[in-house]
């Protein structure tokens, strides 16, 4: 283990993890009628020492993350991965500025800006959002906090700092409020900064260092009914290493502004929502773990508004209408410039993506209301306007270096760029409840989802410039398709939820509950092979040239989650044991098997909390996946277990510590969902590719003060 004097003094004397669960009450009112999980008075015990928001869902059911850079983990439901999940960020639609999606839609949310998470894996209700086909993930930032009575100012503050070994990380936030009855003012602030984490062998893994900051501001106000709230800040990111692509981010810099807006009338709520981002995004390498000289940027724009009512067709919220109307639209430039001297990447700059546009129109309507005292139910449709667009593009010269990206051009601009799709999603799902002590849900879903502008216009047919299109992590290179048609996903889902009648806090004394389900796509993008190449030139390395093709396919599953109180006495306190396991399997109907499918895994952990102690000890099992990808050359994986300890205490209201170890027998292992370690073939220059090695042991620890 590597743990620096600098991040173990900044670790004792500050926080850990606390401010990432910030506590906020939800409106139970405006809860569709899937789950959802709202993240408050967790124990720290149980929450990630991460500076990455993908790692606060780490217990959800269906959930897996697929690994990227240090703060970019891509988030996986049920099998479906990246587009195909709907992300929101207290209800901004924020689109993934890059051909590799390293800066992802949640990695412009850190931990210390969350308040709430929310996950419908599989079905989502069409008031949520659209365009998208396997679920869909929400942060939200805590609620804003007032003074209780006229007159009254309210201040509040805090700061944290975190620290893990095993990449000599140390993340640190300050935030500050400060408010009266009616009008709030809250900034936070976060920083992150770690170098190359080493694997189990102690080998360290290379080009996967990174650097985070980020800043927000919110100001609210409140009064007769009504609240309004304006959230703006911005991120930079000097540099983040990613082992699973070709290239490492040099740069991302966004700035965005969110304004939200809610009214209560006698007839029910209205809400609106306006937003705007613009995101800088530079690609290259940046350290002597990974050398080379190709400067790639990309520079994109998302702006939207929601505007929705949910009207009360019965008292006491029994029966609700809920109507609206969502306008989505995102630009895109994508070019690499030109590298002097370079016969290659010369003398022109390559235009990838040039004025490229998705613009997006939506109408939907949808009923949330109780039958009787045990049937409720949830019906919606909502009808998808998508119109995308890109103008004519460049190879970077008329070599014949350069012939293969020089005919695509030339073909690619000879050709009509404008495409329209027009998108039905429906939504039925019905809850039984016999009694106080079992829930039974059942529910069918059609979703659908267009293509994005990588998939439809990228057209490079050079192995250079296609394998800059790879957002997978599996080491090939991809070109869009012009034909591409949009996904239709038809979704069976259902869930049998026993558990106590009692709840302590959020979530009942015990439960479990078990879905299964099952979804068959209609024109799934998946992609076809049309060539080969050695990554890197090594002889005994290989890699595929892909085309996005639309196949139908069948993703299916089950998941199950538990909590189950094993012991409480006044010595030992309360002793519960908790976890969740799946299983996902998926096909193309015309054979093989779907990339990044995760195999049979359990996470399972017995908890302890005892006065002001919390505790948990932690197994993470994952079984080895032999089910892979033959068309990407997706490698097989060997089954792994990781230990995990953690441990919090809590001195006061205002000060807590935590410490936990991770990976505690130092299990050398690949990630199931990991893709491939690049960077570690451009340092040999010799064998084959191989799968991305998982974090070794780590010593976690920190401190959350408030005041």
């Amino acid at each position: 283990m590597q743990l620096t004097p600098c991040a173990c003094a900044i670790a004792l004397a500050f926080s850990a993890c606390g401010h990432a669960l910030a506590q906020t009450t939800p409106d139970a009112s405006n809860a569709p009628l899937p789950t959802v999980t709202v993240r408050g008075d967790k124990p720290a015990a149980s929450a990630p020492l991460s500076a990455d928001s993908a790692a606060l869902l780490a217990d959800q059911p269906g959930y897996a993350s697929a690994a990227a850079g240090g703060v970019s983990a891509l988030p996986v439901l049920n099998g479906f991965a990246a587009d195909r999940l709907k992300i929101r960020l207290d209800g901004m639609e924020v689109t993934a500025a890059c051909g590799n999606q390293m800066n992802a839609p949640m990695s412009y949310m850190p931990p210390a800006q969350v308040g709430m998470t929310r996950v419908m894996a599989g079905i989502t209700p069409v008031s949520v959002g659209g365009d998208s086909i396997g679920g869909t993930i929400e942060l939200a930032s805590p609620a804003p906090q007032f003074a209780a009575q006229p007159g009254a100012l309210l201040t509040k503050g805090g700061f944290s700092v975190a620290a893990r070994s095993v990449n000599s990380e140390v993340s640190a936030s300050v935030e500050g409020t400060v408010a009266s009855d009616s009008l709030s003012v809250h900034y936070v602030a976060s920083q992150s900064r770690a170098e190359s984490y080493v694997n189990g062998r102690g080998d360290k893994v290379l080009g996967s260092q990174f650097e985070s900051n980020n800043h927000a501001v919110t100001v609210a106000a409140r009064g007769d009914g009504q609240q309004l709230v304006f959230k703006a800040g911005q991120q930079f990111i000097p540099y983040q290493g990613f082992p699973n692509q070709y290239m490492d981010m040099t740069g991302n810099r966004s700035t965005f502004a969110n304004l939200g807006y809610e009214r209560r009338f006698d007839w029910g709520k209205l809400l609106g929502r306006v937003y705007w981002q613009r995101t800088g995004h530079e690609m290259g390498f940046f350290s002597a773990e990974r050398t080379g000289t190709m400067p790639m940027q990309t520079r994109g724009r998302d702006i939207g508004y929601t505007l929705r009512a949910d009207i009360d067709l019965a008292p006491e919220g029994s029966s609700v209408l809920r109507v609206g109307n969502e306008y989505h639209s995102f630009h895109l430039d994508d070019d690499w410039p030109a590298v002097p001297g370079s016969m290659m990447m010369g003398p022109r700059t390559y235009v990838n993506i040039n004025d490229g546009k998705r613009d997006r129109y939506a109408l939907f309507a949808e009923w949330e209301g109780k039958l009787n005292e045990r049937w409720s139910t949830i019906v919606g449709v909502r009808d998808e306007l998508v119109k995308t667009d890109a103008g004519n593009v460049q190879s970077y010269g008329t070599n014949m270096m350069n012939m293969a990206d020089l005919t695509a051009a030339n073909a690619f601009n000879a050709r009509g760029h404008a495409k329209t799709d027009n998108n039905i999603d429906l939504t039925a799902l019905a809850r039984f409840t016999p009694d106080a002590g079992q829930t039974w849900e059942v529910g069918y879903a059609r979703k659908t989802r267009s293509p994005n502008l990588y998939e439809r216009y990228t057209w490079g047919r050079g192995t250079m410039a296609m394998t800059m299109t790879n957002w997978f992590g599996d080491g090939n290179g991809y070109v869009g398709n012009l034909d591409l048609k949009p996904e239709v996903a038809h979704t069976l889902s259902a869930t049998a939820d026993w558990h106590a009648a009692d709840k302590e806090g959020n979530e009942p004394r015990w439960f479990f509950k078990l879905t299964p389900y099952f979804s068959y796509v209609e024109n799934y993008i998946d992609a076809d092979v049309i060539g080969r190449f050695n990554p890197y030139s090594v002889s005994t390395a290989s890699g595929a040239l892909l085309q996005f093709a639309n196949h139908d396919a069948r993703l299916y599953g089950i998941n199950a989650s538990w909590k189950w109180p094993l012991l409480r006495t006044a010595g030992l306190g309360d002793i519960a044991f908790t976890g969740k396991a799946g299983l996902t399997r998926g096909k193309r109907v015309d054979g093989g098997n779907l990339y990044h499918m995760m195999p049979f895994n359990v996470l399972a952990a017995l908890e302890q909390q005892q006065g002001a102690w919390t505790h948990r000890a932690e197994v993470n099992y994952v079984a080895r996946k032999t089910l892979v990808d033959s068309s990407r050359l997706e490698p097989v994986t060997a089954s792994y277990t990781v230990f995990n300890l953690r441990s919090s205490y809590q001195f006061n209201q205002a000060i807590s510590v935590s410490a936990g170890i991770s990976n505690l027998f130092n299990r050398n292992y690949a990630d199931a969902l990991g893709g491939v370690y690049l960077s570690g073939l451009a340092k040999a220059k010799s064998g084959s590719l191989q799968a991305l090695p998982g974090y070794g042991r780590s010593l976690d620890v920190g401190v959350n003060v408030r005041f």
